[in-house]
């Protein structure tokens, strides 16, 4: 798993934000457009991309998109 193709498809649950806000220092709950269906979408990505569960309060922990990159990285193995 890279974390270029992680920020892609995390910026592809987005509609309306420019794909060039998303970085792996984005603190993607600050970006205008993040909502709790968002939340969501992401969830459900990264189980249907990666296999991994996640949960609330992993994106609740998470500050930015390396970070959850990472913790679905700690996961994969």
């Amino acid at each position: 798993m890279e974390l270029e193709d992680f920020i892609v498809n995390f910026a592809n649950q987005f509609d309306d934000t420019d794909q060039e806000e998303f970085k792996p220092e984005t603190e993607f709950k600050e970006l205008e457009e993040w909502t709790s269906l968002i939340a969501f979408s992401e969830i459900v990505m990264i189980k249907n991309e990666y296999g991994i569960t996640l949960k609330g309060d992993d994106i609740k922990n998470a500050k930015t998109i390396e970070d959850l990159f990472k913790i679905v990285s700690s996961r994969s193995n």
